[in-house]
């Protein structure tokens, strides 16, 4: 994923039993199957994210509910404005853009380009991702004073991106099947309840022990995310406000307020309208692409 924290209601959903082989390796995996006439896809339950008790289980559903019922969105743009924010209040903004192309299907994640537009001295800017599962994640920054891109090692992704709170992992690590989850219990936020879902890193080098996060149990988007760090000491608390529907009952945040909750700084995100159906395809978001930004 990008971040994109989007969900759309299930219409229909089927559960069946499979017999997978893969590398030379069968096994037994639950399919959930959203109606052809809704998107076509085909869903996995990932055995090992999805773990053994009740209590894991009960965690991975939630989530997997959560994550699917954004299938089909296909591509998407959208214009916001990044806003930084130290300790003692002081504001920086920045105009950006960001174009994602969904994942055909749950063995990969999504591609995702973010571009910076201002101010002049971060303009052109852009990181390329392609989300994986376990396998490290494709992460290229372009910087346009250098004139080249530079990969981004799986052992930097903690680190922050462009000085804001968000961390580089933070573009791609909402797949369902990167964590292993617990469910804890049902809350409150914000007025609405909650089911509260502990979720674990499965893959190598996360800045976090684990995230806590929020979903509604209504049209299941996530609320807010508690990340912890490597000493598993709170870091930052991200919430989602301002849900809009679009046609297709596909729904978004239109603003994203992450806090660091150890050095008191803040990163504010506030999108403009969602563009959908774009015709976009793998080959806008093939490293090649950076060298042409503008």
């Amino acid at each position: 994923m990008a971040v994109r924290y989007s969900l759309r209601p299930i219409k229909s959903v089927i559960a069946s039993a499979i017999i997978l082989s893969a590398a030379g390796l069968t096994a037994m995996a639950v399919v959930s199957v959203v109606s052809a006439q809704e998107t076509g896809a085909v869903f996995v339950n990932n055995d090992e994210a999805r773990g053994s008790t009740p209590a894991s289980q009960k965690g991975y559903d939630i989530a997997a509910r959560s994550d699917r019922t954004d299938s089909g969105f296909g591509d998407s743009k959208v214009d916001f404005i990044m806003t930084l924010r130290n300790a003692a209040g002081q504001t920086t903004t920045r105009e950006v853009t960001i174009t994602t192309l969904e994942k055909p299907d749950e063995s990969v994640g999504d591609m995702s380009l973010v571009v910076f537009n201002t101010p002049k001295d971060v303009k052109g800017t852009a990181l390329l991702s392609h989300a994986k599962i376990l396998e490290p994640d494709n992460q290229w920054l372009y910087l346009p004073a250098l004139k080249r891109e530079k990969r981004i090692s799986s052992a930097n992704k903690s680190g922050p991106f462009v000085g804001s709170e968000f961390a580089f992992e933070d573009f791609t690590t909402q797949e369902l099947n990167k964590f292993t989850y617990k469910y804890i219990e049902e809350g409150e936020f914000d007025g609405m309840p909650v089911d509260i879902v502990e979720r674990f890193p499965r893959y190598e080098n996360s800045g976090y022990t684990k995230q806590i996060a929020y979903t509604d149990q209504e049209i299941f988007q996530v609320r807010k995310v508690e990340f912890y760090d490597r000493k598993e000491a709170l870091l930052k608390t991200l919430t989602l406000e301002d849900y809009r529907e679009y046609e297709g009952g596909i729904h978004r945040s239109h603003k994203f307020v992450m806090i660091n909750h150890q050095t008191g700084k803040e990163t504010d995100l506030d999108y403009s309208d969602y563009e959908f159906g774009l015709g976009l395809d793998q080959d806008d978001f093939v490293k090649g692409v950076l060298r042409r930004i503008r």
